[in-house]
């Protein structure tokens, strides 16, 4: 008997509760997901160092598992508290029949099993199907062969989901039958005659309180925007964070006793049409649910902060590959390295030998011959001096600058070019080329921030003492360029002279620039392995040389991007899936219990297009409360991201916000509509 119960009880509710069990399956599929990718990586032909980022985001993706894994813990508990809610007039009736507490937790036990049964099953079916859609994406993400990929299950992501969703479940059962033990009698049978009290709190505590929310915020946007240069340390960076939770909470504690009152005074508004029912169901909700809308609220700032974060960066980097990495390898080595300075250093005697050769000469000790595997060759120089460094460039600029960034290293010598080493740089990567008379230096740089702080100092035509010759500034600004490649704008600033300028004592490095003799991808990567095995070459200790190549640089550039979109598509989903569900889910239990006085105002005179009109206007308001403070937040939230990830460049933030923004009213408009339409249902007259 009380299973057949149970049963029909799960029947009837899935009626006027789909949005529960969709969330439920939607929050198993997805779970599954993306604990599948290490099943689906597995079938990829990738190379190793590739294999290695893989791993590292298969890890990453399970420690951010047991997180997602509260999230929806919290949620399902959450949404057990309403149904149980809507159902209290029911048990009061199964207490009234002589039915006892304990059969009725018996009753709540089956069908939490039942459900929880038929949510696994179905989100799992699901999830193995999606994740063969997964496996493609993630394959493109790492540009990996397909040529093996097969239908994949992923048993151990199944035990995973069961584990968890198992211990999810589990504690709602003794939610459930805690909750039932503490219920009265009383209490159910006029449950839904009960409304929830609206305390009109005192309007100075409100207003007070709500200035002092607004002047903590603004102190928090300020810090994480103008005054983020000063955040150096995680202590700094939790102050404007703890700030912001803080008065957000404060923002909802007092709107919610100003809401009514602010309305009540403008009394066209008021009492126009349903106005004044609307405004008290949401002020009602608003009133009992502040640190919920908080909660939410914060979620969807981090929904919206970090999934156009991490597709601005995967997004910056696949651009920036096009444009900084345009040939095949860069190979580097520190020249002329006095006795002096490797003793301070701990050069070996060996490697400051081999400081005295250049790069060609030092390849051919391990047996490479640069002609038989390279073209394009270009090989230019950069100097230091000891008495010249980036605080001598800021002429009449300097006390300002670093008043307004104090915390920079102003000592740090400045890395020194001629310009006809920089336009050979140039002409191979297809960059603008430049001249310069005997009188004049240029700066080029791209790495935006110290940019900016040259551009302060150029536009005060600061001249400059550079191997014993004054120099002035050819242009008010810095020249965007670059020599060293790299998935990111890390150039901080190249001081380019004339040739004449520059001694010969003075060389700090030589760059050796140069493109593989091999058309196919095969054989260019035939040339890189080749590279990779110069390590076991007996004099390969001898020398002293780095290399950055497009291949690597790529793989690195194209796995870190994939593994930030996937964590930050993983955390946005389910982020966002649980602030719409909880919303849509207290919206529901409301128009359980609001039958009764919808039927009233239909008593009244109000025709069912009023009604609709009324509960589509409730649902808005109450949807656009937290989404519209999270939007503001997460303006200023972005600013700070964009300063945090200025070095992966934000030429496709505006495309990823954009991106961020459909994603959010596809889903979080979704729940809105199902709420709306499933409500309407609700109330509808029988």
């Amino acid at each position: 008997m009380l299973y057949k119960l149970s049963v029909k009880n799960i029947k009837k509710s899935f009626k006027d509760y789909a949005i529960y069990f969709f969330t439920l399956i939607l929050g198993v599929a997805i779970f599954y997901v993306f604990n599948a990718i290490e099943s689906q990586t597995v079938l990829l032909n990738v190379t190793s160092s590739t294999h290695e980022i893989i791993d590292l985001m298969v890890n990453m993706l399970s420690g951010v598992s047991v997180f997602v894994s509260f999230i929806l813990g919290f949620l399902i508990i959450y949404a057990s508290r309403f149904l149980m809610k809507r159902r209290n007039k029911e048990f009061g009736i199964y207490l009234t029949l002589g039915m006892s507490k304990g059969k009725i937790s018996k009753i709540l036990l089956c069908e939490t099993f039942l459900i929880g049964i038929l949510s696994l099953f179905v989100g799992l079916v699901i999830g193995v199907l999606a994740s063969q859609f997964m496996s493609v994406l993630v394959a493109n993400s790492f540009e990996a062969d397909l040529t093996r990929f097969t239908f994949v299950f992923s048993s151990s992501a199944v035990l995973k989901t069961i584990l968890y969703f198992g211990i999810m479940y589990l504690l709602v059962m003794i939610f459930n039958t805690v909750s039932v033990g503490r219920c009265k009698l009383i209490d159910l049978i006029y449950a839904n005659k009960k409304s929830e009290e609206v305390n009109l709190k005192n309007p100075i505590v409100c207003i007070l309180s709500f200035i002092l929310a607004v002047v903590m915020l603004s102190y928090a946007y300020y810090q994480v925007t103008v005054g983020a240069p000063d955040l150096i340390g995680a202590a700094d960076i939790f102050i404007p964070i703890i700030l912001g939770c803080v008065s957000t909470f404060i923002i909802f504690w007092s709107l919610s006793g100003l809401i009514l009152r602010i309305v009540i005074s403008f009394k066209k508004i008021y009492y126009k049409g349903l106005n004044s029912f609307v405004l008290r169901q949401i002020s009602s909700k608003v009133n009992t649910m502040v640190l919920s809308m908080t909660i939410i609220c914060l979620m969807l700032f981090v929904t919206i902060c970090v999934f156009s974060s991490s597709l601005s960066i995967k997004n910056s980097m696949t651009y920036n590959l096009t444009e900084l990495v345009p040939v095949d390898i860069e190979l580097s080595k520190t020249r002329n390295i006095s006795f002096d300075y490797a003793s301070q250093t701990g050069y070996s005697e060996t490697l400051r030998e081999d400081s005295y050769r250049s790069i060609t000469e030092s390849l051919e000790l391990v047996d490479f011959n640069v002609q038989d595997y390279f073209k394009d060759i270009t090989t230019v120089y950069t100097y230091v001096s000891d008495d010249f460094s980036f605080e001598d460039t800021l002429g009449d600029a300097e006390d300002e600058i670093k008043a307004e960034y104090p915390f920079f290293i102003y000592q740090a010598p400045e890395e020194i070019m001629t310009i006809s080493d920089y336009n050979k740089v140039a002409r191979l990567y297809g960059n603008q080329e430049y001249t310069l008379n005997d009188n004049e230096y240029m700066i080029i740089a791209d790495f935006e921030s110290t940019a900016q702080m040259r551009n302060i100092a150029l536009k005060t035509k600061p001249s400059i003492q550079v191997f014993g010759v004054t120099l002035v500034p050819k242009y008010d600004e810095c020249q965007d360029g670059f020599v060293r490649m790299s998935s990111n704008h890390i150039n901080t600033g190249i001081i380019i002279v004339p040739d004449s300028v520059v001694s010969e004592d003075a060389l700090e490095s030589e760059i050796m620039l140069a493109n593989y003799k091999a058309s196919s991808k095969e054989g260019r990567q035939n040339i890189e392995d080749t590279l990779l095995d110069l390590v076991n070459h007996p004099n390969s200790s001898n020398i002293a040389l780095s290399a950055s190549t497009k291949i690597s640089i790529y793989e690195a550039s194209i796995g870190l991007g994939a593994m930030v979109t996937f964590i930050g598509l993983y955390l946005g989903i389910i982020f966002l899936i649980s602030s719409a569900a909880i919303l849509a889910l207290k919206e529901l239990s409301e128009s359980t219990d609001n039958k009764e006085r919808y039927g009233m105002i239909r008593k009244l005179g109000a025709d069912e297009k009023m009604i609709n009109r009324a509960l589509f206007k409730q649902i808005a308001i109450f949807f656009s409360v937290p989404l519209i403070l999270a939007i503001i937040h997460s303006i200023f939230g972005l600013e700070f991201c964009k300063y945090i990830l200025m070095t992966f460049g934000d030429e496709k933030m505006t495309e990823s916000i954009t991106m961020t923004a459909i994603f959010l009213i596809i889903i979080y408009g979704g729940y809105f509509l199902i709420t709306y339409f499933c409500s309407k249902n609700i109330i509808k007259e029988k």
